[in-house]
């Protein structure tokens, strides 16, 4: 029989390298994605297994319960494979969606990004907790403001303060920028390419910071997640993770309006480091304030 003639071979579903076919109901689906995170003991298996389904087969997570015998579809199916493939090598779920949550609104990420996390929520809370009037026209400034996401929250409960962010790679603040306009703010921010505030002459109310505090050689230990993810100039602190704060507080003086804040976010062991760093630039001794796991998280400074 001539090639012309030969019946074609079907070719593979992309989504069948890892089990998932086009006839699978969406609670197997579900059912072998979970067991796949949880034998490749990913932390959450569940939770990710739902974000990645839903996303992938672009319903709503009640759907997942009501449709629960539907199938997959092929392009379900092989969506499914794709996105399950980039969890199993530990690419984090909020990269696989390109969104994250961060003080209830939704920011998009990129590469040069970091992750909001819960953590850094602290240094919101404890930003708005020394402000009596909300309504004031407050200056923030956002030292390494990365997805724009400590920035963005704070505008959003602040209607009349104004804010600069400022970062090191311009990719991050055209994300940052992006952000700022998707929850309502972009016209009360301005995103200015910076090693921290060299490049600023002016002064603010409030100063922000969740700068890079990891020892570089401990990078390498920290959870693939975030180690082979996020962006390696976010994570690295210098030899001993404070270099970037030294360089925050030996400028933050001729930045700050009195009577000014500086609130940074530390590394759960680094309370009493950053601050003799910081009475050592004339700073008085900060504020404590703890994150949600009683670590110690955030320090503010009232010069």
């Amino acid at each position: 029989m001539g090639r012309e003639g030969a019946e074609a071979a079907p070719q593979p579903s992309k989504g069948s390298g890892l089990g998932f076919t086009p006839i699978m109901s969406r609670s197997e689906a579900m059912a072998r994605l979970r067991g796949k995170f949880t034998e490749a003991g990913i932390e959450d298996a569940a939770l990710d297994a739902r974000l990645l389904a839903t996303e992938a087969l672009g319903i709503a997570a009640l759907d997942l319960l009501l449709g629960a015998e539907k199938p997959i579809g092929q392009a379900g199916a092989d969506r499914l494979a794709a996105m399950a493939a980039r969890r199993l090598a530990r690419e984090p779920v909020a990269r696989i969606l390109g969104l994250r949550g961060f003080w209830g609104l939704p920011f998009r990420l990129s590469p040069e990004t970091l992750v909001p996390r819960p953590d850094t929520e602290t240094l919101v809370e404890m930003a708005l907790a020394g402000i009596a009037d909300r309504d004031a026209p407050i200056r923030i400034l956002d030292l390494g403001t990365g997805s724009g996401c400590i920035l963005v929250a704070l505008l959003h409960e602040l209607p009349q303060a104004t804010g600069l962010g400022l970062d090191r790679s311009p990719a991050a603040l055209s994300t940052a920028r992006d952000n700022a306009f998707l929850n309502g703010v972009g016209d009360r921010t301005a995103f200015v390419a910076s090693n921290w505030a060299a490049a600023i002459d002016a002064r603010f109310n409030l100063i922000v910071a969740n700068p890079p505090y990891i020892p570089a050689a401990d990078i390498q230990m920290l959870d693939p997640e975030v180690a082979e993810h996020d962006p390696r100039a976010a994570l690295d602190g210098g030899s001993d993770g404070l270099a970037a704060y030294r360089a925050i507080l030996a400028d933050s003086y001729r930045l700050l309006a009195p009577p000014g804040r500086l609130i940074v976010e530390i590394g759960y062991d680094q309370a009493d480091a950053v601050a003799k760093v910081a009475m050592a630039a004339g700073f008085p001794a900060p504020q404590l304030a703890r994150d949600l796991g009683g670590n110690p998280r955030v320090l503010t400074f009232s010069p």
